[in-house]
């Protein structure tokens, strides 16, 4: 962690406690919250942290970044904050300066393939990409035959379908055919499809760890006031027992995404490509974030009973995402077996000097 996080991280929590406050924002009759958050967070740099200075971001490490993420987790951040640091990222890699508003990135799925003509126009489907309907702008990885490029994208001049994720945010299938993209570069050695894949899950890693942190709070108030027989069920050892089990799963989900953060800064400081180790800790951190999602979530709500499933509980606001990000840039299966692909292809002898390594 680099010496600003601490900053970085009290600033965009004061901001989050300030305009995006859970209950706050569940009892809210319409989205008009939604443009004061989005100015408070563009204001003070966070949209575009992993920009350079001389391309006008903020120009933060990108450990930083994954925190920014870990504090929107925390609170089941329904904005595009995530999609605008990958597209500023992505776009600062062919040094092209991001423009303003919010963006979101296209392909999501690792089965999407996009193409460009001779003549630079784009053609194929990416299906689930978040809040394209929202944006104004799409930073693209396509494909000239099989050389990478990084495209930049109105969103007005694509076909963008209605959508929405199970967490209720936009979530749409987007149709590139004849879109002359605004900007189109080569993407550097070492940044691909596969890349953006990887800064996406290890993204999507730290939000599900911080909105599992913010899970494991709820619940344990909740055991506090919720009485029952005469007493607390805080008190009851099968509630406790659940509990720490809730407080182990986000405890891992925080190490795996930490260390998955670490890594990639320490590969994108050292401008190489994303190797094998790089791989092993962004599968690992996505498979086991999306592994505690699936039992946080389900400890959080037994916790709470019927209750925690009502749309006026604010429960429903994390477990809900953590369900939509959960498979989002590639499900615990999905890795699973691009980890099991590599392992096989390089061999048992260097299974184990891979892991000692990191």
């Amino acid at each position: 962690m680099s010496d600003s996080d601490n900053i970085i991280v009290d600033t965009t929590m004061r901001i989050f406690a300030d305009l995006c406050d859970p209950q706050t924002v569940n009892n809210a009759a319409d989205d008009s919250w939604k443009q004061p958050l989005w100015d408070a967070l563009e204001e003070s740099g966070l949209t575009l942290a992993w920009v350079s200075d001389e391309l006008g971001g903020a120009g933060v490490d990108v450990t930083d970044g994954f925190g920014i993420l870990r504090v929107s987790g925390m609170y089941a951040s329904p904005v595009p904050l995530c999609e605008t640091l990958l597209a500023g990222w992505l776009l600062s890699c062919v040094s092209v300066q991001s423009p303003t508003g919010a963006m979101t990135i296209a392909p999501q799925r690792a089965d999407d393939r996009l193409t460009m003509s001779a003549d630079g126009v784009l053609s194929g489907i990416a299906r689930q990409v978040p809040f394209a309907a929202e944006v104004d702008h799409i930073a693209v990885v396509a494909y000239d035959g099989d050389t990478p490029v990084i495209a930049l994208v109105a969103a007005s001049s694509c076909k963008i379908e209605d959508g929405q994720s199970i967490a209720g945010d936009a979530q749409n299938t987007v149709t590139f055919d004849g879109v002359t993209p605004l900007e189109v570069h080569p993407a550097p050695d070492g940044v691909d499809a596969q890349t953006l894949q990887m800064m996406g899950a290890a993204a999507r890693s730290s939000q599900i760890a911080g909105a599992l942190e913010s899970a494991l709070a709820i619940s344990v108030a909740y055991a506090k006031e919720r009485v029952a027989f005469g007493r607390p069920i805080g008190k009851f050892q099968a509630v406790q027992h659940n509990l720490a089990e809730l407080g182990g799963e986000a405890a891992a989900s925080n190490a795996a995404s930490s260390s998955a953060a670490s890594a990639l800064e320490e590969a994108l400081a050292e401008g190489g490509a994303f190797g094998p180790g790089i791989l092993l800790e962004v599968a690992a951190a996505k498979i086991r974030t999306g592994e505690a999602a699936g039992k946080g979530a389900a400890i959080a709500h037994q916790a709470h009973g019927a209750i925690g499933f009502t749309q006026e509980h604010v429960l429903n606001r994390f477990s809900r995402r953590l369900w939509a990000w959960r498979d989002d840039f590639g499900s615990e299966s999905v890795w699973a077996v691009q980890l099991g692909e590599m392992v096989a292809a390089n061999g048992g002898d260097e299974l184990w000097p891979l892991l000692a390594s990191r």
